[in-house]
């Protein structure tokens, strides 16, 4: 960040002072909402990657990595002390650290300002080494962190030496399952000092790394060594060239690389690469699976804005769920930073005549607008200078909006000014290239009839605010002396242990507790908690007695007001007639209500005009941006994908979460992308598989919130659906061969932790792309290891239009009853590199898995049953007959205002707790045997042909893909299924457990 770049230059004698005195400890004054301050000590670790401080009830939990803190702000800025009256402390002895994912702040007192700035210069010195490092630096500074805090959290005792009895422990908790005789050996070869019995801390690293030996890299070494024990730079060289896939390898490269990972001296003065030093390269980011040159903008930026995947978030300014959740203008630094391009500001009437940001109708906290725009202006283009997309939902009035225009024109400045952008072609959209450096304004703009001289007028007021009116709007009376501080109280302690009981699930599993079930239960809980206090219950009163809300939960009714009116006509016909034309593009039988709007605001609208749906005509016009809730633009996306690409050529769409999800889950974007929708809006400050998946398509093309379509859906159209959409291009085989595992943890959410058993971990490896494309694959299970589990198993995959493909790396812990999750990487498919290549999972800092990619080019006439096996089921059932999908039930949600499930757009039964259990039970692979590859399509379901039971843990349809698919018999729902389709069942065979398993030949 560039308010750091000072600190990377502090002379050696302040930063060990002031090391010294975060390393000794300071008492500072811990602040924490509604409470008074608590004393603490806090200190810097000897590693100096932690800030921890005692007393605490957490005890290991009470830190905070270095690595996770965003930024330290001076004085009294934090929202919590703003809430303390202003003369209690002096601003110059208070700091605030913001760190973690949600932006949490720790507020500190210091007892004099000189602590206050020791501590404020320290730790803005650690964060400026940590965002100036490479990646092969940070991944040798990460793994010797990693190293000395296993050593540390082993050393039961504290006394900086490990026993024999402390190793086997340390061995169960790394997942190894190793005899005891050979543990022994190990250490017994380690322990080298006279201390005999124990090992200190470089012992220790020469125990880790004789534990740490891989069979695997050790072969591949000697297979290229002549069966040496080290590589020459020239058989190096052939290495990277026959098996890497690197051209132009170069002997000053080659020596380069012995010059950096080779640890012996001997071997280096000899220019040679032995087996720790190979590891260590096969181990570094050179050898990742991601393609290094996308860390930099690689692709063409030169062509309109509707050719790109834009990087887009909702509700920017929250940092949880939809109704509670705290607001801060933190949040906007935060995303930008992460890459995003589109960020949201609901803007409304504030005090005062300041307009604030806040979720309306609900009781988030607000934040004032200007803070909003002086946060983005500071750190949109810090980290790459293509456009920001402001999203304005605006509901203030015209007063505040020309105090909104006043804002955004003083503090963004020539940044709005669009003037000499170069649009090339007419009537087409400008560039990311010819627009860097600039701020766009995504809003409403006045008619063009109105004349320039009109200072206001009225225009269609949609957005997503107009979907949670009616939905989930609070409407607050109090009496009998009720506050809103019981009432928030109350709904906040309801809403928390609904999130957690959602928590308590498979991480893949989205559909396992649906937001509407959340917010019915909500609802529910309150009213059960106004009859049982009379001081808070409804009086009887018809109007006046409603006591904490009206319309919390409940369907959305026709009304009428002179504000806003619902044609019943039009919503029942669309209903029922969900394909019927209207001579528009969409018309989706809504008539909105209307605002006005200022001129001034009007005016900052520039290529960003936000439209509805039935406002389209295709009148040439460009700089529409049509806004979709997830419900409505899964009908279209289901109806007309094909038109719905067109539109996308010329203009943008932005695609917004349903009012259900309170809980500020994220639905799947990929239908979304398949349709070429460019501004997919996610809610960034919820972790999970969605924003996983969207992390992973941006993080291609340096990260730098746009990516290319592809041409196909520039130019031309395709039906997304279709099962060859793309029939004169040729597919790519991906020929995968899942190797080994690193280091694999126990799973995050395991109930013994460290004392569980160790894992059974097998991987499943899923493509996530067009629906012909998705599919999945697993290996077999490996017993008893996690530390360095070798599964060899090679896995195909055939993708029709890779472009767009995501490529989805699971490790599970296999287990009696179903499986638990234990990390993942997600990576575009056009970022692979071939070769063997290690697969980091996300956000854990040593566990990998080695793999070994090829990836062919497949020409001609092609048999989808013989290029993926995953398609076989399909064309058994029929599905394909037509170009879009018309012969499968359950593609168009009749009623999509009832939307909850995460991986589809449309409604999903909740499931029996043993349904689940017998769905988790199916999918688990039985230990020792190969799994079958599965298919998997995240948009498509098959309600009517096939048993609720064939779903896997995503909610969504496997289907049998190999000519021989092994089930379990506690999974006989494929028995009717292919029974009706007459297909022969070959002889039944016992697995090693003696269970009997149908062996179905298709």
């Amino acid at each position: 960040m560039a308010d750091l770049e000072v600190y990377k230059n502090l002379s050696p004698e302040k930063v060990e002072r002031c090391m010294g005195v975060m390393q000794s400890g300071t008492q500072m004054i811990k602040l924490k909402r509604g409470t008074k301050g608590l004393v603490r000590l806090f200190y810097l670790d000897e590693h100096r990657t932690r800030l921890r401080w005692r007393p605490s009830r957490k005890s290991e939990k009470a830190k905070i990595l270095i690595d996770s803190i965003y930024k330290v702000t001076e004085g009294r800025q934090s929202e919590i002390f703003h809430r303390q009256a202003e003369g209690n402390f002096d601003p110059s002895c208070c700091f605030t650290i913001y760190h973690g994912n949600h932006m949490e702040s720790l507020d500190l007192i210091t007892s004099n300002p000189e602590e206050a700035r020791t501590w404020i210069t320290g730790l803005k010195y650690l964060m400026a080494g940590i965002s100036d490092e490479d990646s092969l630096a940070k991944r040798q500074r990460t793994h010797n962190q990693w190293v000395k805090q296993t050593f540390e959290e082993a050393d039961k005792n504290g006394d900086g030496l490990l026993n024999i009895e402390e190793i086997h422990q340390l061995m169960h908790k790394l997942n190894v399952n190793l005899p005891r005789r050979k543990v022994r050996q190990m250490f017994q070869e380690a322990d080298t000092d006279e201390n005999q019995g124990t090992l200190t801390f470089e012992e220790f690293c020469v125990f880790y790394k004789m534990m740490s030996l891989r069979r695997d890299l050790y072969l591949l070494l000697l297979s290229y060594s002549d069966k040496k024990d080290h590589l020459t730079v020239e058989e190096l060289a052939q290495f990277l060239k026959v098996e890497q896939k690197m051209t132009n390898v170069t002997t000053e490269y080659c020596i380069d690389v012995i010059r950096k990972f080779e640890v012996s001296e001997e071997n280096k003065a000899k220019n040679v690469l032995g087996i720790e030093g190979f590891t260590n390269f096969m181990r570094s980011p050179a050898c990742d699976i991601f393609n290094p040159l996308h860390h930099e903008v690689y692709q063409d930026m030169d062509q309109p804005l509707c050719n790109y995947y834009i990087a887009s978030s909702h509700n920017t300014y929250l940092t949880g769920d939809q109704l509670l959740s705290q607001s801060k203008v933190d949040m906007y630094a935060r995303v930008l930073q992460e890459g995003c391009r589109c960020v949201e500001v609901d803007c409304w009437d504030g005090p005062d005549g300041e307009p604030v940001v806040h979720h309306g109708y609900t009781l988030t906290s607000k934040i004032l607008f200007r803070d909003v725009v002086e946060t983005i202006n500071k750190h949109a283009f810090v980290k790459n200078e293509f456009p920001v997309i402001l999203s304005i939902e605006n509901h203030c009035s015209v007063q505040q909006q020309r105090k909104i225009a006043q804002y955004l024109k003083e503090i963004f400045q020539d940044k709005l000014d669009l003037s000499s952008v170069d649009t090339g072609e007419t009537k087409q959209l400008p560039s990311p290239q010819s627009l860097k450096g600039k701020i766009l304004v995504k809003g409403k703009k006045l008619p063009y009839h109105l004349g320039d001289d009109a200072e206001e007028g009225e225009v269609s007021d949609e957005d997503s605010a107009d979907e949670i009116e009616d939905e989930c709007k609070f409407k607050l009376h109090y009496n009998n002396g009720t506050t809103e501080h019981q009432v928030e109280s109350f709904i906040r302690k309801k809403l928390e242990s609904l999130l957690k009981e959602s928590q308590i699930r498979d991480k893949e599993d989205p559909d396992s507790f649906t937001v509407r079930a959340l917010l019915k239960a909500t609802h529910e809980g309150l009213n059960a908690h106004l009859k049982q206090h009379p001081d808070v219950k409804e009086s009887g009163k018809k109007a006046h007695g409603r006591s904490v809300m009206t319309n919390f939960g409940r369907h959305k009714k026709t009304t009428k007001s002179q504000s806003k009116s619902y044609s019943t006509d039009d919503e029942e016909d669309a209903q029922q007639n969900p394909g019927k034309e209207t001579g528009q593009l969409y018309r989706l039988g809504r008539r909105r209500k209307t605002m006005k709007l200022c001129r001034e605001l009007s005016d900052l609208v520039v290529y960003m005009n936000s439209v509805a749906a039935q406002d389209i005509v295709d009148d040439g016009t460009t700089g529409n941006v049509l806004s979709f809730s997830e419900t409505r633009a899964h009908q279209v996306v289901q109806q007309k994908s094909e038109q719905f690409m067109i539109y996308n050529q010329k203009q943008l769409t932005r695609i917004y979460p349903s009012a259900y999800r309170i809980d500020s889950s994220n639905f799947n974007p990929l239908p979304y992308w398949n349709a070429g929708c460019q501004l997919v809006a996610l809610n960034y400050q919820s972790e999970g598989r969605m924003m996983q998946l969207n992390r992973a398509k941006f993080k291609t093309n340096g990260n730098c919130g746009y990516v290319l379509k592809p041409q196909q859906m520039c130019k031309g159209t395709f039906n997304p659906f279709s099962g060859d959409p793309l029939p004169a291009n040729p597919k790519k085989q991906l020929i995968l061969k899942v190797i080994s595992g690193q280091q694999l943890p126990k799973p995050p959410d395991s109930m013994f932790g460290d004392r569980g058993e160790i894992i059974d971990p097998f991987v499943e490896v899923e493509i996530i792309g067009l629906p012909v494309d998705c599919c999945k694959d697993q290996t077999r299970v490996v017993d008893d290891n996690g530390f360095n589990p070798v599964w060899e198993e090679t896995l195909t995959f055939t993708v029709h239009m890779p472009e767009i493909a995501l490529v989805r790396f699971l490790v599970w812990d296999h287990d009696p009853i179903g499986r638990d999750f234990v990390g993942q990487r997600t990576v575009t498919f056009s970022s692979l590199v071939p070769g063997y290549r290690h697969v980091y999972l996300e956000g854990l800092t040593e566990a990998s898995i080695f793999v070994h990619i090829t990836i062919n080019e497949i020409y001609g006439k092609w048999s989808p049953l013989i290029l993926n096996p995953s398609y076989t089921i399909l064309h058994f059932l029929g599905a394909t007959k037509n170009r879009q999908l018309q012969g499968l039930k359950g593609l168009f949600n009749k009623n999509p205002r009832h939307s909850s499930s995460e991986n589809n757009s449309h409604y999903v039964r909740k499931r029996s707790i043993g349904d689940r259990i017998l769905r988790r039970t199916a999918s688990a692979p039985a230990k020792g045997r190969k799994k079958s590859k599965m298919g998997f399509q995240e948009m498509v379901e098959i309600k009517d042909s096939v048993s609720e039971a064939t779903r896997d843990q995503d909610g969504v349809l496997r289907r049998t893909t190999r000519s021989l698919q092994a089930r379990p018999v506690s999974m006989p729902v494929d028995r009717n299924l292919l029974g009706a389709l007459s297909l022969p069942v070959s002889e039944t065979v016992k697995d090693r457990e003696g269970k009997e398993n149908s062996l179905v030949q298709i």
